[in-house]
């Protein structure tokens, strides 16, 4: 029997063609991609307004001859992944946690993904066993971010043979995912999944990529409510996008949903420079001028950190 989450996502719009037709849009609002494909959750399409080029979540997902330009600055590489490179899957960034890259398959895809150029291609057949042998070495290692790709994408039984393996590893003390899925297909978020995050001997984070308050529904919020009642700790994350919520009402509006939701709002992502994204960018000073305006509206709690990813520091940059 196929996973309902897995039917989901074989509805996915992958053909901007049939996209178009569905959102009423004349077909040279958009191009075909080159090489990184379109590839939206049908839950997200339906939330976005018919005949509208500008709808803030289309507008995340939408490749355009935009992506053609040369802007100098914006690079295939902008967070160097390559230098912290431990293994074909393992990335050490920072003192006491590695990334852990298990899969390329995402649940969509962003065009302003700063990691659409990472060599997967080379690693897909390769088993995790040399990086988590190398992660139970390595005793500083007191968090696995699982990250990707998104690791929601591989099955609950994989998912636990990581969890367990992580399990035998005293030093490992925190376990995080970074995922789109539960905005994406709420349904993935089901009881096995639910299993595993209970598995962990450790605490468990769940760092949410969210972007706009549009991407949210009652469904989508009742799965991050179950994730939270299972013992996860909720925070998200959002990147700053020309277009799409650069605007102080709609952050606002964001950040309370989240909170409301029992979600912290953990950062605010500058945008990471690769290529072909530059009409996305916002200028630091508008952005700090909007985490100003939201310190006037909210609770502490409620405002993300502004930072920026420059490669080779301790951690994120504080803006």
């Amino acid at each position: 029997m196929v996973d309902l989450w897995r039917q989901k996502l074989r509805e996915n719009f992958t053909s901007w063609t049939e996209l178009s037709h569905f959102l009423k849009l004349p077909l040279d609002v958009g191009v075909s991609p080159r090489f990184f494909p379109l590839n939206i959750p049908r839950r997200l399409v339906e939330k976005m307004e018919k005949g509208n080029p500008k709808d803030p979540l289309l507008l995340q997902f939408l490749p355009t001859v935009k992506e053609d330009d040369k802007t100098e600055g914006f690079v295939k590489e902008p967070v160097s992944d390559q230098s912290f490179r431990l293994s074909p899957r393992l990335l050490k960034k920072y003192r006491d946690r590695v990334l852990l890259l298990p899969t390329s398959a995402c649940v969509m895809n962003c065009r302003f993904c700063f990691r659409k150029n990472f060599p997967y291609a080379d690693q897909e057949s390769i088993s995790l066993e040399k990086e988590l042998h190398q992660i139970g070495q390595d005793t500083t290692i007191e968090e696995v971010i699982l990250s990707g790709g998104d690791p929601l994408s591989l099955s609950n039984e994989r998912l636990l043979q990581i969890v367990q393996q992580l399990n035998q590893f005293p030093h490992v003390k925190r376990l995080r995912f970074h995922t789109r899925y539960s905005i994406g297909i709420p349904e993935r978020i089901d009881e096995g999944f639910l299993d595993l995050i209970q598995a962990f001997s450790g605490i468990v984070y769940f760092v949410i990529h969210t972007n706009h308050p549009n991407e949210w529904d009652d469904e989508v919020l009742n799965a991050h409510t179950r994730l939270r009642k299972a013992g996860a700790i909720l925070l998200s994350q959002t990147v700053l996008l020309r277009g799409v919520n650069d605007q102080i009402e709609i952050l606002e509006s964001l950040c309370r949903y989240l909170v409301n939701g029992g979600i912290k709002p953990y950062y605010l992502h500058q945008l990471d420079r690769v290529e072909g994204t530059a009409h996305f960018e916002v200028q630091r000073e508008e952005g700090k001028a909007l985490i100003q305006e939201l310190w006037s509206r909210l609770s502490g709690y409620g405002i993300p950190t502004y930072v920026e990813e420059i490669p080779f520091m301790a951690g994120k940059t504080p803006i």
